[in-house]
């Protein structure tokens, strides 16, 4: 089993809400890329969209900042607002795209302003709980699978019309 999984009591992305919630979570999340821990922390936020696995949004004060390199992309999001988008550098290795984050967020999620959130299949690892997330299918999503997250979850072959 899993470290990690043997407490958890398993979570139905279908009986997450829409609109999406926000609540904190204090689990340990890490992410390496490059051979470089890139985030260590237990400050974060998750946010459950039915039938979406929990995007992470990481307390900026425990990522390596300077490994992040602004774009100028930028996408909407109807809950959320306006996300900006960051590439991740270590040496001489590039990861386009990997990250967002919501320098002003609307509404219920205004905590989450400035916290990043990591497209888990553009990085090495992603941990939670000491687990090694599994990214949501398809590409387009940034939730993180664990073994204590059930679906079938949106962005599996199929899905799109969900």
């Amino acid at each position: 089993m899993p470290l990690g999984s043997s407490s958890r009591e398993q979570e139905s992305v279908w009986s997450y809400p829409r609109p999406p919630r926000l609540e904190s979570c204090q689990d340990p999340i890490q992410i390496l890329f490059h051979g470089v821990l890139i985030v260590d922390t237990i400050r974060a936020f998750r946010v459950l969209e039915t039938s979406h696995p929990p995007t992470y949004y990481l307390n900026p004060a425990d990522i390596q900042r300077q490994y992040l390199i602004p774009e100028s992309r930028t996408s909407f999001c109807e809950w959320k607002g306006i996300a900006q988008y960051y590439s991740i550098q270590v040496g001489d290795r590039l990861s386009i795209g990997a990250a967002w984050a919501y320098p002003n967020p609307t509404g219920a999620f205004a905590p989450l302003q400035d916290y990043v959130a990591f497209y888990a299949q553009k990085m090495d690892r992603c941990t939670v709980a000491g687990e090694t997330v599994t990214p949501q299918p398809g590409g387009f999503y940034g939730g993180w699978i664990t073994s204590w997250i059930t679906g079938p979850f949106k962005g599996e072959p199929g899905t799109m019309g969900w």
